[in-house]
């Protein structure tokens, strides 16, 4: 048991985790928080595929709001099967039209390769199930992703998608072009 489970809330969350902070900052903001009246159709309709970075504020890069889209991220922006089963939700039952995705500079997916997962399974006995997904080359990483969803046969609308890979010195968008 943590030292933090005998101590007084306000010392534990002082001198806890991370997560007890995140914890009490949620406390706050539930104080005032008020039901904004919104159901789970993203108002503009679209799906944006990002990486997990931290470095990536979408909804301040993009100038979204709260309840304008669907946020789907993962390590590198990836396309996998799980992003189809979330763009395919997003789709067919939530309503979405388009499908934004974006990559960045610096990604920590261009310094790993699929050796990770030999690593991994030497380490811990069991071999991943999951790619690695790493790559070398951004712009073609995006186009791969592109490619992914426009050729998902569980998508309905494959029309409007467009990718992007967003610098994270200057914070603009570069947009990538399909066909290469």
């Amino acid at each position: 048991m943590s030292t933090s489970a005998h101590l007084p809330a306000e010392t534990a969350v002082a001198s806890g985790t991370v997560t007890d902070r995140l914890v009490e900052a949620n406390q706050r903001y539930a104080s005032g928080f008020t039901d904004p009246g919104m159901d789970a159709r993203p108002v503009l309709r679209v799906a944006v595929v990002a990486c997990m970075d931290a470095r990536l504020d979408l909804h301040a890069a993009l100038g979204l709001q709260l309840g304008d889209c669907h946020t789907i991220r993962n390590a590198g922006g990836v396309v996998t099967d799980d992003v189809i089963r979330s763009l395919t939700i997003s789709q067919r039952a939530l309503g979405t039209r388009s499908v934004i995705l974006i990559h960045h500079t610096g990604c920590g997916l261009e310094s790993l390769t699929e050796d990770f997962r030999h690593e991994l399974e030497d380490e811990v006995g069991q071999r991943p199930s999951w790619a690695v997904e790493a790559f070398r080359d951004v712009d073609q990483d995006v186009r791969q992703s592109m490619q992914r969803v426009r050729t998902s046969p569980f998508l309905l609308h494959t029309g409007d998608v467009r990718g992007f890979v967003f610098d994270v010195t200057s914070g603009l968008l570069r947009e990538i072009d399909p066909t290469g």
